[in-house]
């Protein structure tokens, strides 16, 4: 009997299906963020919650069961001792998604799906080198958006810089 069974196919068999999902796990684990169908979003959020819940107790059992579903030993200790513990223990809900718009060549529905406390990377003005300030997102205040660039360039001018050949004197 298969009762109790139902899970998502996405038209592929169970190996392509099975590296699918470990591929969208190391995507979140790496960017934190990804752009993807409505229907794998909605799939991958319980599977992002429970890697995160893996991360969260931090016994060599589970460093194991994440690295099963990793497959690097880097982004398990990323999940360990980067990710895991911005969220606090008892509850879930570590993801949330946002509905972008349809995909331009098949008219699939987009989402994006990202860790709800997400570390910030902020570059020092004045120095010129790069730190990582770790903030969540609920905490940060909007910084105010960038100056549009003036649209003094025309196509023709950059069609030119992008088939320019560099000349080198003999």
């Amino acid at each position: 009997m298969r009762h109790r069974k139902k899970s998502e196919k996405f038209s592929r068999s169970r190996a392509q299906r099975k590296a699918l999902i470990k591929s969208l796990l190391r995507a979140v684990v790496i960017h934190e963020r990804i752009t993807t169908t409505v229907s794998k979003a909605k799939y991958l959020r319980g599977a992002v919650d429970r890697l995160i819940g893996l991360g969260q107790g931090g016994t060599l059992s589970d460093r194991r069961h994440a690295y099963d579903l990793l497959g690097d030993r880097q982004l398990v200790r990323r999940l360990f001792d980067a990710i895991a513990p911005r969220f606090p223990k008892p509850c879930g809900g570590y993801t949330r998604m946002f509905y972008v718009g349809r995909r331009r060549g098949d008219d699939a529905p987009l989402a994006i799906l990202e860790l709800t406390r997400t570390e910030k990377k902020h570059k020092a003005a004045a120095a010129g080198k790069t730190k990582e300030v770790s903030q969540h997102a609920d905490e940060h205040k909007h910084a105010p958006l960038p100056k549009e660039k003036k649209a003094d360039e025309g196509i023709a001018s950059r069609v030119k810089k992008i088939f320019k050949k560099e000349r080198n004197p003999i």
